[in-house]
């Protein structure tokens, strides 16, 4: 297998480098062919390694970022004014060829606007997109835009169905994926002229398994592979998931709490629960790509923990080897252009 480099922004996120530092230790142990850059403020770099004893570790590299991106910053800031951060440098190594992905906890509007200055986006792409994996009752799906645009045209719906199925195809190895439009209702005549006219648009598109729309309830069904949205709804739609899942976590706690008697059935139903967590895990889909760049970039939840973050270098991992950049550049060439019947 050949050799893949990840850019590591070892600072970013709420946890910074008592997340990122372990999970790359993990990383490395797993991958034999993985080297990875950490970029990052050198001292406190220095110390995290040193704790992880990985000072001197072979396929570790440090590089050296004044500054780091809060995760409030705004994007002006970022972009303008921290030149030297730790975001700005990790995504410098792949523009610069010595890495084929970075990865990044930091803030999300900061690291789409970086990475879209610093690496551009492919031919054909007007507008990068959020893409990430949702667990579902088949396995799970890949659901993009998830608030890189707010204000999405018909013909940028196209480009994303476009850009999810070469990512689908490429990490799932499903040849045909069905892609499917979020919409309020299964019928044609439902949803806004937008919608309408990107469903026109996508039955008209060469090499394309399109399914129809999708009602919010079927994504959980299974029932596409590449779920479709702007990115105004996609967001709001991934932080009611999230809420949701978060809170039906809570309410079973709570309702095994209430007595010693549920406190047993709760022990007795506890390896029913564990498989329950394990399917619908947040770090375990955690990893969202940020497709249309000529570059692979992997954002991290900002407070996922180590596991998590493990999962979104695997994520940046696969995509690298995979070449999904390239992928997308074939899938969005002229040739993959509506048929207009001109």
């Amino acid at each position: 297998m050949s050799v893949v480099t990840l850019a590591v922004d070892a600072m970013g996120g709420d946890h910074g480098l008592s997340v990122t530092v372990p999970a790359v230790a993990r990383m490395l142990s797993r991958h034999d062919h993985l080297n990875i850059i950490l970029v990052g403020q050198p001292e406190p770099l220095a110390e995290a390694l040193r704790k992880q004893g990985l000072q001197d570790h072979a396929r570790i590299t440090v590089q050296p970022a004044a500054e780091v991106v809060a995760m409030d910053d705004p994007v002006a800031v970022a972009l303008r004014q921290k030149k030297d951060s730790s975001m700005r440098v990790a995504i410098n190594q792949v523009k610069e060829g010595k890495a084929q992905a970075a990865v990044s906890a930091g803030n999300t509007g900061a690291l789409m606007a970086v990475s879209r200055f610093v690496l551009k986006t492919l031919p054909g792409v007007d507008r990068p997109a959020i893409c990430t994996a949702i667990p579902t009752s088949a396995g799970h799906c890949h659901m993009l835009d998830l608030g890189a645009n707010v204000d999405s045209e018909p013909a940028h719906l196209v480009q994303f169905a476009l850009m999810g199925q070469a990512l689908v195809r490429a990490v799932d190895g499903e040849r045909h994926p069905r892609v499917a439009l979020l919409n309020i209702g299964e019928e044609d005549i439902k949803g806004n002229e937008q919608i309408k006219e990107a469903a026109a648009l996508l039955r008209a598109t060469a090499d394309m398994n399109y399914v129809g729309f999708v009602e919010g309830n079927g994504i959980f069904a299974g029932e596409a592979d590449v779920v479709v949205c702007d990115g105004f709804v996609g967001n709001v739609s991934l932080k009611t998931m999230e809420g949701v899942a978060k809170m039906i976590g809570n309410m079973i706690r709570e309702e095994i709490g209430q007595s010693w008697l549920r406190k047993l059935s709760g022990l007795l139903a506890l390896p029913v629960l564990s498989g329950l967590k394990k399917r619908m895990d947040p770090d375990r889909y955690n990893g969202a790509s940020l497709v249309g760049l000529r570059g692979v970039v992997v954002k991290s939840h900002g407070g996922t923990s180590v596991e998590g973050f493990i999962s979104a270098l695997e994520v940046a991992e696969l995509e690298a080897r995979r070449n999904v950049p390239a992928l997308i550049r074939d899938a969005l060439a002229p040739e993959a252009a509506p048929d207009t019947g001109a």
